[in-house]
């Protein structure tokens, strides 16, 4: 097996600004794992320098966790390879992730499916993404919200955080009068706030509030979820898999992630381990390339809320794939996870 990966800088279609601050370019790493025969999975982390990853940081490991492929030397044993890169790099999952998405992407491609069905997952089932709004001028993001609808999104999601988020969810609710709204704070507020907050999001019919406090202070998040007037979405307070089990009593729904959990076959585990606790789960992204989007889309039919719009938000991608676009979910008719270059 040969192994390659290379560092792009994709442009973001305007400032991208959430509670902690603002960025114009999304960092990806994109992997790329081939056989013998001549086939080629691609694979790619999108970092979060929130969650300790950079797109240095994943060049630094990506050696050793190739190295780990090479060394098992069967596209087709994903579960052994998933083992071999853990032990590798315990850490890091963006990096892990983007190994894991190539050798899956390899191994279906080998199959002649694509991953939805490998994974026995009917791709009707996939609910439609939300579209984000980030935070911006409130003129400005009912304009977004606005341009959304007109492009087929029925569902939004409107970052807040900030010292004006009321009069921002108005304007975007004015803008969008009859789309499904949901909110994502990014851990701005302080339990009180979130609490307050949830009244009037309520009384704008926000369908719930995601992470609305800090994911250190877990009590807080407990009391917004027993107090609030909406179900609360747990996001950074779900990063792995143990956390499911301790999000079951501080929120109604984790928010999984790929670049968080470090693969596809653990997001799996995280959505059935959420299940059995009773919660719901929603499937979400960063800003990033199709290149690692796209094994997410194949775990959409699994989930009850989509948040994969990170490819749509830059102004131009060097991949393509699975797509989005105007909310419902389309796979291209190839094998593995449909990336390709563009």
């Amino acid at each position: 097996m040969n192994t390659e990966f290379e560092r792009l800088t994709l442009p973001i279609d305007g400032d991208f600004t959430i509670a902690r601050g603002s960025k114009t370019t999304a960092e990806t790493v994109v992997v790329r794992v081939s056989d013998d025969a001549g086939q080629t999975g691609i694979g790619a982390a999108a970092p979060d320098p929130h969650y300790g990853e950079t797109a240095a940081t994943v060049e630094a490991v990506l050696p050793d966790l190739l190295a780990a492929v090479k060394a098992v030397d069967d596209p087709l044993a994903l579960g052994e390879i998933e083992r071999r890169l853990r032990e590798t790099v315990r850490d890091n999952p963006a990096a892990r992730a983007a190994v894991d998405v190539a050798c899956h992407d390899l191994a279906t491609r080998r199959l002649g499916v694509p991953l939805y069905r490998y994974l026995g997952l009917e791709a009707e089932r996939a609910p439609p993404t939300s579209y984000t709004i980030p935070i911006d001028e409130p003129d400005a993001m009912a304009e977004t919200a606005t341009a959304a609808v007109d492009d087929g999104y029925e569902v939004l999601k409107a970052k807040l955080g900030t010292d004006h988020d009321r009069k921002r969810m108005e304007a975007v609710r004015e803008a969008a009068p009859d789309a499904t709204v949901r909110v994502d704070a990014n851990e701005a507020w302080t339990p009180a706030e979130a609490i307050a907050n949830s009244e009037w999001l309520a009384d704008l019919g926000v369908e719930f509030v995601e992470q609305p406090v800090p994911a250190e202070n877990p009590a807080g998040l407990k009391r917004v979820h027993e107090r609030g007037a909406l179900p609360i979405a747990a996001d950074e307070s779900c990063v792995t898999l143990p956390d499911v089990a301790a999000a079951a009593d501080r929120a109604a729904i984790v928010n999984l992630k790929l670049m968080k959990c470090g693969g596809i076959r653990e997001a799996v585990r995280m959505i059935h381990a959420a299940r059995a606790h009773g919660l719901e789960v929603m499937l979400g992204c960063m800003v990033e390339s199709t290149a690692s989007i796209a094994a997410a889309c194949h775990l959409a039919p699994l989930v009850d809320y989509v948040d994969l719009d990170g490819a749509l938000l830059l102004a131009e991608d060097a991949y393509e794939g699975p797509t989005y676009a105007g909310g419902a979910l389309a796979f291209p008719e190839r094998p593995g996870t449909g990336v390709r270059p563009v």
